[in-house]
Protein backbone atom coordinates (compact mmCIF):
# COMPACT_ATOMS: atom_id res chain seq x y z
CA UNK A 1 0.00 0.00 0.00
CA UNK A 2 2.86 2.72 -0.92
CA UNK A 3 2.14 5.85 -0.81
CA UNK A 4 1.23 6.97 -4.95
CA UNK A 5 2.87 9.95 -6.45
CA UNK A 6 -0.03 11.08 -8.24
CA UNK A 7 -0.61 13.59 -10.80
CA UNK A 8 -2.14 17.49 -9.73
CA UNK A 9 -5.47 17.55 -11.42
CA UNK A 10 -6.48 18.53 -14.31
CA UNK A 11 -9.49 20.72 -14.70
CA UNK A 12 -12.17 18.44 -16.07
CA UNK A 13 -13.94 19.53 -19.66
CA UNK A 14 -17.08 21.23 -18.88
CA UNK A 15 -20.28 19.23 -19.49
CA UNK A 16 -20.92 21.35 -22.59
CA UNK A 17 -18.10 21.06 -23.97
CA UNK A 18 -18.19 17.09 -24.48
CA UNK A 19 -18.45 15.13 -27.22
CA UNK A 20 -18.74 11.66 -25.76
CA UNK A 21 -18.72 10.24 -22.09
CA UNK A 22 -16.86 7.38 -22.75
CA UNK A 23 -12.91 8.68 -23.38
CA UNK A 24 -13.56 12.21 -24.43
CA UNK A 25 -10.57 13.49 -25.83
CA UNK A 26 -8.56 16.83 -25.82
CA UNK A 27 -5.48 17.37 -27.83
CA UNK A 28 -2.53 19.64 -27.42
CA UNK A 29 -0.40 19.53 -30.22
CA UNK A 30 3.67 20.17 -30.29
CA UNK A 31 6.73 19.42 -32.88
CA UNK A 32 7.46 16.41 -31.02
CA UNK A 33 5.32 15.60 -28.79
CA UNK A 34 1.29 15.40 -28.69
CA UNK A 35 -0.40 15.34 -25.32
CA UNK A 36 -4.43 13.53 -25.07
CA UNK A 37 -6.35 13.99 -21.90
CA UNK A 38 -8.61 10.93 -21.81
CA UNK A 39 -12.60 11.24 -19.59
CA UNK A 40 -15.01 8.69 -19.18
CA UNK A 41 -17.87 9.41 -17.33
CA UNK A 42 -20.10 5.84 -17.41
CA UNK A 43 -19.23 2.62 -16.82
CA UNK A 44 -18.50 0.98 -19.93
CA UNK A 45 -16.05 -2.01 -21.29
CA UNK A 46 -13.54 -3.25 -23.79
CA UNK A 47 -12.71 0.18 -25.69
CA UNK A 48 -9.92 -0.61 -27.74
CA UNK A 49 -7.25 2.37 -28.06
CA UNK A 50 -4.72 2.82 -30.63
CA UNK A 51 -1.65 5.66 -31.14
CA UNK A 52 0.67 5.32 -34.17
CA UNK A 53 3.39 6.65 -32.26
CA UNK A 54 4.79 5.02 -28.42
CA UNK A 55 2.71 7.00 -25.74
CA UNK A 56 3.15 7.40 -22.28
CA UNK A 57 0.24 7.08 -20.07
CA UNK A 58 -0.60 8.13 -16.66
CA UNK A 59 -3.40 8.11 -14.97
CA UNK A 60 -4.90 11.69 -13.34
CA UNK A 61 -8.27 10.04 -11.56
CA UNK A 62 -10.72 6.98 -11.49
CA UNK A 63 -9.74 3.56 -12.19
CA UNK A 64 -9.31 1.44 -15.17
CA UNK A 65 -8.84 -1.91 -16.22
CA UNK A 66 -6.16 -2.52 -18.89
CA UNK A 67 -5.91 -5.60 -21.41
CA UNK A 68 -2.52 -5.51 -22.84
CA UNK A 69 -0.21 -7.52 -25.08
CA UNK A 70 -1.98 -10.31 -24.37
CA UNK A 71 -1.08 -10.43 -20.54
CA UNK A 72 -3.56 -10.59 -17.43
CA UNK A 73 -5.54 -7.63 -17.06
CA UNK A 74 -4.77 -5.28 -14.49
CA UNK A 75 -6.41 -2.48 -12.42
CA UNK A 76 -5.11 1.20 -13.76
CA UNK A 77 -5.01 4.01 -11.14
CA UNK A 78 -3.83 7.08 -10.02
CA UNK A 79 -0.04 7.46 -9.68
CA UNK A 80 0.83 5.00 -12.16
CA UNK A 81 2.31 5.12 -15.84
CA UNK A 82 1.80 2.16 -18.60
CA UNK A 83 4.70 2.75 -21.86
CA UNK A 84 2.98 1.21 -24.74
CA UNK A 85 4.32 0.80 -28.28
CA UNK A 86 3.09 2.69 -31.66
CA UNK A 87 0.05 0.60 -33.09
CA UNK A 88 -0.51 -1.91 -30.08
CA UNK A 89 -4.23 -1.61 -29.08
CA UNK A 90 -5.07 -0.87 -25.39
CA UNK A 91 -8.23 -2.44 -24.62
CA UNK A 92 -9.89 -0.37 -21.47
CA UNK A 93 -12.57 -1.36 -18.82
CA UNK A 94 -14.23 1.77 -17.01
CA UNK A 95 -16.07 -0.18 -14.12
CA UNK A 96 -16.26 2.75 -12.04
CA UNK A 97 -16.90 5.50 -13.85
CA UNK A 98 -19.88 7.75 -13.43
CA UNK A 99 -20.71 11.59 -13.86
CA UNK A 100 -19.36 11.96 -10.05
CA UNK A 101 -16.20 10.22 -10.36
CA UNK A 102 -15.37 10.10 -13.91
CA UNK A 103 -11.61 8.15 -15.12
CA UNK A 104 -9.23 11.09 -16.00
CA UNK A 105 -5.71 9.82 -18.04
CA UNK A 106 -3.02 11.43 -20.06
CA UNK A 107 -1.59 9.81 -23.07
CA UNK A 108 1.75 11.62 -24.03
CA UNK A 109 2.49 10.23 -27.86
CA UNK A 110 5.73 10.90 -29.12
CA UNK A 111 7.02 11.29 -32.32
CA UNK A 112 9.25 8.22 -33.75
CA UNK A 113 12.48 10.19 -34.75
CA UNK A 114 12.67 12.08 -31.54
CA UNK A 115 12.47 9.32 -29.26
CA UNK A 116 15.49 7.46 -31.76
CA UNK A 117 17.12 10.65 -31.56
CA UNK A 118 17.38 10.71 -28.06
CA UNK A 119 18.11 6.75 -27.57
CA UNK A 120 21.01 7.19 -30.13
CA UNK A 121 22.01 10.30 -27.61
CA UNK A 122 21.76 7.73 -24.69
CA UNK A 123 23.87 5.26 -26.61
CA UNK A 124 26.59 7.64 -27.85
CA UNK A 125 27.14 9.22 -24.04
CA UNK A 126 26.64 6.90 -22.16
CA UNK A 127 28.86 3.93 -23.74
CA UNK A 128 32.10 5.55 -23.93
CA UNK A 129 33.92 3.15 -21.87
CA UNK A 130 33.54 0.15 -23.40
CA UNK A 131 32.75 -2.29 -19.96
CA UNK A 132 29.87 -0.68 -19.23
CA UNK A 133 28.13 -0.53 -23.13
CA UNK A 134 25.11 -2.07 -23.56
CA UNK A 135 22.20 -0.75 -25.83
CA UNK A 136 20.23 1.87 -23.86
CA UNK A 137 16.34 0.89 -25.37
CA UNK A 138 12.83 1.10 -24.25
CA UNK A 139 11.03 -2.07 -23.11
CA UNK A 140 8.10 -3.76 -23.02
CA UNK A 141 8.51 -6.13 -20.77
CA UNK A 142 7.75 -3.75 -17.99
CA UNK A 143 5.23 -1.37 -19.32
CA UNK A 144 3.41 -0.66 -15.71
CA UNK A 145 5.28 2.10 -13.42
CA UNK A 146 4.19 3.04 -10.09
CA UNK A 147 5.40 6.90 -11.09
CA UNK A 148 8.19 8.21 -8.85
CA UNK A 149 9.34 11.77 -7.72
CA UNK A 150 11.22 12.88 -10.90
CA UNK A 151 8.43 11.02 -13.11
CA UNK A 152 5.69 12.69 -11.44
CA UNK A 153 7.39 16.00 -11.77
CA UNK A 154 8.69 16.18 -14.88
CA UNK A 155 5.04 14.71 -16.35
CA UNK A 156 3.51 17.49 -14.43
CA UNK A 157 5.52 20.34 -16.27
CA UNK A 158 4.85 18.39 -19.92
CA UNK A 159 1.28 18.65 -18.89
CA UNK A 160 1.64 22.28 -18.17
CA UNK A 161 3.65 23.02 -21.05
CA UNK A 162 1.63 21.25 -23.35
CA UNK A 163 -1.45 22.95 -22.38
CA UNK A 164 0.31 26.62 -22.15
CA UNK A 165 0.37 29.36 -24.23
CA UNK A 166 4.12 29.85 -23.86
CA UNK A 167 5.82 30.59 -27.23
CA UNK A 168 8.71 28.73 -25.96
CA UNK A 169 6.60 25.36 -25.15
CA UNK A 170 7.97 23.10 -28.11
CA UNK A 171 11.77 24.01 -26.73
CA UNK A 172 10.32 23.31 -22.90
CA UNK A 173 8.37 20.53 -23.76
CA UNK A 174 11.56 18.86 -25.73
CA UNK A 175 14.06 19.40 -22.59
CA UNK A 176 11.53 17.89 -19.89
CA UNK A 177 10.40 15.06 -22.59
CA UNK A 178 13.91 14.22 -23.32
CA UNK A 179 14.61 13.54 -19.34
CA UNK A 180 11.29 11.74 -19.07
CA UNK A 181 12.78 9.02 -21.68
CA UNK A 182 15.90 8.75 -20.23
CA UNK A 183 14.44 8.31 -16.59
CA UNK A 184 11.85 5.24 -18.21
CA UNK A 185 14.90 3.89 -20.00
CA UNK A 186 17.38 3.82 -16.52
CA UNK A 187 14.51 2.42 -14.63
CA UNK A 188 13.70 -0.17 -17.00
CA UNK A 189 18.05 -1.12 -17.31
CA UNK A 190 17.87 -1.10 -13.50
CA UNK A 191 15.20 -3.61 -13.14
CA UNK A 192 16.78 -5.76 -16.01
CA UNK A 193 20.00 -5.82 -14.32
CA UNK A 194 18.60 -6.55 -10.71
CA UNK A 195 16.80 -9.59 -12.09
CA UNK A 196 19.98 -10.80 -13.75
CA UNK A 197 22.21 -10.65 -10.98
CA UNK A 198 21.56 -13.59 -9.73
CA UNK A 199 23.37 -15.65 -12.72
CA UNK A 200 25.59 -12.62 -13.79
CA UNK A 201 27.72 -11.62 -11.13
CA UNK A 202 30.83 -11.12 -13.34
CA UNK A 203 29.03 -10.20 -16.14
CA UNK A 204 29.88 -6.54 -16.07
CA UNK A 205 30.34 -3.72 -13.82
CA UNK A 206 26.72 -2.81 -13.11
CA UNK A 207 25.79 -6.75 -12.05
CA UNK A 208 28.79 -6.91 -9.56
CA UNK A 209 27.99 -3.89 -7.77
CA UNK A 210 24.19 -5.00 -7.25
CA UNK A 211 24.86 -8.38 -6.51
CA UNK A 212 27.18 -6.80 -3.86
CA UNK A 213 24.45 -4.85 -2.32
CA UNK A 214 22.13 -7.56 -2.41
CA UNK A 215 24.37 -10.05 -0.64
CA UNK A 216 24.92 -7.35 2.30
CA UNK A 217 21.87 -5.63 1.86
CA UNK A 218 21.37 -7.04 6.19
CA UNK A 219 25.02 -5.31 6.92
CA UNK A 220 26.20 -1.53 7.23
CA UNK A 221 27.53 -1.24 3.26
CA UNK A 222 30.42 1.11 2.96
CA UNK A 223 30.35 2.93 -0.22
CA UNK A 224 34.20 3.22 -0.64
CA UNK A 225 33.59 -0.13 -0.53
CA UNK A 226 31.46 -0.09 -3.48
CA UNK A 227 33.43 2.17 -5.06
CA UNK A 228 36.53 -0.45 -5.29
CA UNK A 229 33.87 -3.47 -6.62
CA UNK A 230 33.32 -0.42 -9.54
CA UNK A 231 37.52 0.31 -9.60
CA UNK A 232 36.25 4.20 -9.92
CA UNK A 233 36.80 6.94 -7.63
CA UNK A 234 34.07 8.06 -5.03
CA UNK A 235 33.11 11.48 -7.09
CA UNK A 236 33.25 9.11 -10.45
CA UNK A 237 31.41 6.27 -8.67
CA UNK A 238 27.84 8.36 -7.53
CA UNK A 239 28.11 10.06 -11.17
CA UNK A 240 28.38 6.66 -13.18
CA UNK A 241 25.69 4.72 -10.99
CA UNK A 242 22.92 7.62 -11.14
CA UNK A 243 23.98 7.34 -14.96
CA UNK A 244 23.44 4.14 -15.14
CA UNK A 245 20.19 3.89 -13.07
CA UNK A 246 19.17 6.96 -12.65
CA UNK A 247 19.24 6.70 -8.37
CA UNK A 248 21.75 7.24 -6.07
CA UNK A 249 23.44 4.23 -4.25
CA UNK A 250 21.64 5.22 -1.12
CA UNK A 251 18.72 5.67 -2.81
CA UNK A 252 18.95 2.24 -4.32
CA UNK A 253 19.91 0.28 -0.88
CA UNK A 254 17.14 2.03 1.19
CA UNK A 255 14.87 0.87 -1.77
CA UNK A 256 15.59 -2.51 -1.62
CA UNK A 257 16.17 -2.55 2.07
CA UNK A 258 12.30 -1.42 2.29
CA UNK A 259 11.26 -4.17 0.02
CA UNK A 260 12.79 -6.74 2.48
CA UNK A 261 11.34 -4.84 5.57
CA UNK A 262 7.91 -5.25 3.89
CA UNK A 263 8.46 -8.99 3.20
CA UNK A 264 9.84 -8.92 6.85
CA UNK A 265 6.93 -7.53 8.49
CA UNK A 266 4.86 -9.75 7.23
CA UNK A 267 6.10 -12.21 10.10
CA UNK A 268 4.35 -11.11 12.92
CA UNK A 269 6.38 -12.04 15.39
CA UNK A 270 8.86 -9.94 13.87
CA UNK A 271 9.19 -6.17 15.95
CA UNK A 272 9.55 -2.83 14.02
CA UNK A 273 13.01 -2.91 15.57
CA UNK A 274 14.07 -6.02 14.89
CA UNK A 275 13.41 -5.70 11.12
CA UNK A 276 14.98 -2.40 11.11
CA UNK A 277 18.28 -4.31 12.76
CA UNK A 278 17.74 -7.44 10.10
CA UNK A 279 17.44 -4.46 7.45
CA UNK A 280 20.82 -3.30 7.79
CA UNK A 281 19.47 0.11 9.71
CA UNK A 282 21.66 1.40 12.70
CA UNK A 283 18.33 3.73 13.44
CA UNK A 284 15.22 2.78 14.11
CA UNK A 285 14.07 5.62 13.97
CA UNK A 286 15.28 6.68 10.29
CA UNK A 287 14.17 3.34 9.56
CA UNK A 288 10.58 4.64 10.39
CA UNK A 289 10.66 7.56 8.84
CA UNK A 290 12.12 6.16 5.64
CA UNK A 291 9.54 3.80 5.87
CA UNK A 292 6.97 6.44 6.03
CA UNK A 293 8.14 8.17 3.15
CA UNK A 294 8.52 5.15 0.80
CA UNK A 295 4.62 3.34 1.75
CA UNK A 296 2.58 6.53 3.18
CA UNK A 297 2.88 4.36 6.84
CA UNK A 298 4.50 3.73 9.57
CA UNK A 299 6.17 0.21 10.26
CA UNK A 300 3.79 -0.61 12.91
CA UNK A 301 0.80 0.73 10.87
CA UNK A 302 1.85 -1.40 7.67
CA UNK A 303 2.02 -4.69 9.59
CA UNK A 304 -0.95 -4.33 11.67
CA UNK A 305 -3.21 -4.13 8.22
CA UNK A 306 -1.15 -7.56 7.36
CA UNK A 307 -3.61 -10.55 7.05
Amino acid sequence: MPVKNHLQKINLTHPKYLQTLVENRRIFNLNNCELNVFESYQETYRVPLTFSDFVITSMVRGKKVMHLFDKPAFDYLPGETVIVPANETMVIDFPEAETANPTQCIALAVDEQYMNSTLHYLNTFYNSDKEDAHEWKLQFNKYHFDNDTEVTGLINKLIRVCSGTDKAKNIFADLNLKELLIRLVQSQYLQQVSTEIENNTNHNRQHYVLHYIHEHLTEKIAIDILCRKAYLSRNMFFIWFKEQFGITPLEYINKERIKLAKQLLANKRNTVTSVSNQCGFGDVNYFVRLFKKSEGITPGIYQSCMN
